[in-house]
């Protein structure tokens, strides 16, 4: 991470240099440290360039010329959605830098990384990764910019993109160019995207499918809509076509997925020698991010539930790629054998908790499917939903010497487990401390179909069922839900619908989420266009940001904080029915004394904040600039950062 520690292990150049967003902590959770290790084990020399500073391509020269290429990747997160709230607010923390704090990556991190690279040393091939880059290989739907933006390709001008989880075909282009071929020699590998120029013909053969351009897609809502269909009914690896979209005079092409990795893949890639902590650079500072993922453990990857609003199916993949039990048993065993480990594994899971060796019992059939959920509208009955393998490691976890609790922090596949009486009390009776993460999303059936999510009453039949199992072990425990607000379909009505649901079965969710548009993702496609590109039907979307205020508040009406934006939202729609004393009603005749309290504060802080200019950071009299805990200093208000956000110097 270091010239320090380049020249301890005596190397005099380096093969790769990996450039992130992220802190690096060694632990398999963490891409950079992945990739780095998987590298390592090849034979490679690799180095690390963690949360570099951008503003100057000196960072890029530590490790001097590397022999065969960057690997750019933005981070665990996008970086726009690390930066701002679903308001398009700055957000005060950063769990992936050190101590949290802020401003120690730029906005569209990739594009920045990517540019310094070829400004340090002109001629190194630029490889860019991870889930920003995966999710913008094509032209897609911006949030924050309200714009539809070229694919990634273009506007980086990396050599390759590398799309997925990315192991097997990092790996394939290390070894290319080790052997002395080009960049574009590697055009025909699996999972990876390219650009063409003027005078390269793209591909045309029956292998091939060509989107609709990108000037077609940024100004005609049908089209962005084909090509998000189509570009989503080409992700299955074992049939997927290549996929080629012109930008003027210039084409990007999509070759198919990585296929799949093996079991044995798996447990290669998870049993490298991680240490399981942070760079001892990085001192007393803590990684928020790393904290809640030291002790967990990853069974498995992908998802096949499909929903739209979710950004994993299209990075992981639909297909589930378990480690063996043996495997997971030994890196559990080797973390209870660290100093300091308390007895308990904080998670054992993955996307979701119990998907774990569950694959389409027809391999011939998963071939040919296209479809987009195995679980939605109805559970493929090719589909093995067997929980037999994931509750053996379950109680291997538990067997092993020193580990006291193994706790499933994941979320579980409600319907799914329901499947499996005997799963569901042995997650009660051992694998719960109090509360378990499970997702319904929303009640109304027709946003729960545009989800691609099952009905509510599935939910309320597993809750009954985990409380039933909890009382018979003497547990109280309870659900914790999750619902997204604003997601399209949803409107003020749904959403009221929504609070009624959760005061009549007595839920007070603590968490809510904000839909934000994730590039590449079908729900994008119907925020941006007002349409189901599966079936190019209206859908009604919600994009003022008083009513998306509405909609969070609906969520959690119960909140005496809540109580004027809720009362807006009844009257607003003639639902007078709900405000009062009855059963039903969400709030009461009158406010409560802490809501006109908080509207009091508000009142004043919008007037001082409108009569000085001290609330600005970055600006006299504002919050100082945090700490930084490397060799420069990331000011809040440096140059370059977050160029639209007010205050920015010149």
């Amino acid at each position: 991470m270091s010239r320090a520690d380049m020249e301890r292990r005596g190397w005099d150049a380096v093969d790769v240099v990996l450039v992130s967003g992220d802190a690096y902590a060694d632990h398999p959770s963490f891409a950079n440290a992945l990739i780095g290790r998987l590298l390592e084990s090849a034979g490679y020399r690799v180095a690390i360039l963690s949360q570099p500073d951008w503003r100057s391509c000196e960072p890029w020269r530590v490790f001097g010329r590397p022999r065969l290429f960057f690997g750019i990747s933005a981070g665990n997160m996008d970086s726009m959605i690390n930066h701002y709230t679903a308001n398009r607010k700055v957000r005060n923390d950063d769990a992936y830098s050190p101590d949290g704090e802020i401003g120690r990556r730029p906005d569209r991190a990739t594009l920045a990384y990517c540019q310094r690279s070829r400004e340090a040393f002109p001629g190194v091939p630029v490889v860019a990764g991870g889930v920003e880059a995966s999710l913008r290989r094509l032209a897609h739907y911006d949030y924050w910019s309200d714009t539809v933006r070229r694919s990634i390709l273009m506007d980086s001008k990396a050599d390759l993109v590398v799309f997925g989880m990315g192991e097997r075909t990092v790996l394939d282009v290390a070894r290319g160019l080790a052997e002395g071929r080009s960049v574009a020699d590697l055009r025909t590998l699996r999972g990876v995207a390219y650009r063409l120029g003027a005078s390269e013909p793209p591909p045309a053969d029956d292998a091939t499918l060509e989107l609709p351009d990108y000037d077609a897609v940024r100004s005609d809502p049908l089209a962005f809509c084909e090509m998000t269909r189509i570009s989503h009914l080409e992700t299955n690896p074992y049939n997927a076509k290549r996929l080629v979209q012109r930008h003027g005079r210039e084409s990007v092409v999509v070759n198919p997925p990585a296929l799949p990795l093996s079991q044995e893949e798996m447990d290669r890639v998870y049993a490298l020698p991680f240490t399981r902590r942070p760079h001892p650079a990085y001192g007393s500072s803590r990684i928020p991010a790393f904290e809640v993922v030291e002790t967990s453990v990853q069974i498995m990857r992908g998802c096949f539930g499909g929903c739209t609003f979710c950004s994993i199916t299209a990075h992981e993949g639909r297909i589930i790629q378990s480690r063996s039990q043996q495997s997971i048993v030994a890196e559990i065993e080797s973390m209870a054998a660290q100093p300091g480990f308390k007895g308990t594994v904080s998670d054992i899971g993955g996307p979701t908790a119990n998907m774990y060796q569950m694959r389409c019992s027809r391999p011939d059939v998963e071939a040919k499917c296209r479809r987009l959920s195995c679980v939605h509208p109805t559970i493929c009955k090719l589909l093995g939903t067997d929980h037999g393998p994931l509750k053996k490691v379950m109680r291997a976890a538990r067997d092993v010497e020193g580990v006291k609790r193994v706790l499933v922090a994941s979320g579980v596949r409600m319907d799914l487990a329901r499947r499996d009486p005997e799963y569901l009390a042995e997650l009660a009776e051992h694998h719960v401390g109090g509360h378990l993460k499970v997702a319904p999303e929303h009640v109304d059936p027709e946003v729960l179909t545009l989800m691609k999510k099952p009905s509510a009453d599935d939910y309320v039949a597993f809750d009954k069922a985990f409380k039933e199992a909890s009382q018979r072990v003497g547990k109280k425990q309870y659900t914790v839900p999750y619902f997204i607000a604003s997601h399209p379909g949803s409107g003020v009505e749904e959403m009221i619908e929504l609070a009624v649901f959760l005061k009549r079965n007595s839920y007070r969710p603590d968490q809510v989420q904000d839909f934000i548009p994730s590039p590449f993702d079908i729900a994008a496609c119907m925020y941006h266009t007002g349409l189901d590109p599966m079936t190019k039907k209206p859908v009604t979307v919600t994009k003022g940001l008083r009513d998306r205020r509405m909609q969070r508040a609906l969520l959690q009406f119960f909140k005496p904080e809540n109580y004027f934006e809720v009362r807006r939202a009844l009257e607003q729609t003639g639902r007078h029915d709900l405000i009062g004393s009855g059963c039903d009603c969400l709030i009461p005749e009158r406010p409560p004394k802490e809501a006109l309290d908080r509207k009091r504060r508000e009142a004043t802080r919008a007037f001082t904040e409108a009569t000085s200019g001290d609330h600005i950071r970055g600006k006299p009299g504002g919050r100082p600039a945090g700490k930084g805990s490397g060799k420069q200093s990331h000011s809040r208000s440096s140059v370059g950062y977050r160029p639209k956000r007010p205050g920015k110097q010149p």
